[in-house]
């Protein structure tokens, strides 16, 4: 008898029943997305902007003419700066997961970033609440992304028990899945890969520069991430986003599960 079947005798089933019941999802204690309050900031205090890499926090002035902070979610990588470099307890350290949304001004706090919500009604999605076929493209990656997206078919996350697949062909796929900042190379056989799929078809922005472009946004290479290039359906950031909080966003665009993120702040 091989070693590995021996094994699988002795430990018994591996895979979690989360999220149908219980809360071993495999990222317990994995540090997360950091909390803002900005009522908290001292007057004056821009700390945690200087520091942001990626312009996540912002301060401008208000009507009043004070000081206001805006967080975009959108853009954040998690690098922690800004909880090292606040002086209160405004900025904090969490295990919040990233925030998978529908809606990009989901990803603001408090903040008047021009984003602009959809205005059209979202294709029905009845048919693909228990089966639903990815096609991913990797648009630049840096592979942080890729190696959450290959744990989901380990024998912990097993995928198929959801009755969510991955496919090498877009023309057996009902969501595009889209890695990296979208490099100018890459734009090209994006939308030919966005083109093959049929109808109704939609699109997965994985990763904060898949959402907003990154460290690497707006650079020689690269735009700001699906931006201008194809309509975005479901927005996950994070740098990467882990495992758990990719099948929770999946879950939450087959409406098997509820959005837990409004305004950029979690809804329990």
């Amino acid at each position: 008898m091989p070693l590995w079947t021996l094994f699988g005798l002795r430990k018994g089933k591996a895979t979690t029943v989360w999220p149908k019941r219980g809360q071993e999802n495999g990222q317990e204690g994995v540090r997360g997305m950091p909390r803002i309050e900005p009522q908290r900031c001292e007057d004056g205090c821009t700390q945690c902007a200087a520091v942001c890499p990626t312009e996540a926090i912002r301060v401008h002035a208000d009507q009043t003419g004070a000081a206001r902070l805006e967080v975009d979610y959108g853009r954040c990588i998690v690098c922690q700066l800004c909880v090292e470099a606040c002086p209160t307890d405004a900025v904090t350290a969490s295990s919040d997961w990233a925030f998978g949304t529908c809606n990009r001004s989901d990803l603001v706090l408090s903040g008047d970033f021009h984003i602009v919500p959809k205005v059209t009604e979202p294709e029905s999605r009845h048919g693909f609440h228990r089966s639903l076929h990815i096609r991913h493209v990797d648009a630049g990656s840096c592979n942080g992304c890729e190696s959450e997206l290959q744990a989901l078919n380990n024998p912990f996350y097993n995928l198929h028990r959801l009755g969510i697949f991955f496919t090498p062909s877009p023309r057996f796929a009902d969501l595009l899945l889209v890695t990296g900042p979208v490099t100018y190379a890459m734009r090209e056989p994006l939308q030919r890969a966005y083109e093959a799929m049929p109808e109704p078809r939609w699109v997965m922005a994985v990763g904060t520069c898949a959402v907003s472009g990154g460290v690497a946004g707006g650079g020689y290479a690269c735009g700001n991430g699906l931006e201008g290039v194809l309509p975005v359906d479901l927005y996950l950031p994070g740098c990467p986003p882990n495992p758990a909080a990719l099948i929770e966003a999946l879950l939450m665009f087959l409406e098997r599960a509820p959005q837990r993120v409004k305004g950029g702040r979690l809804v329990e």
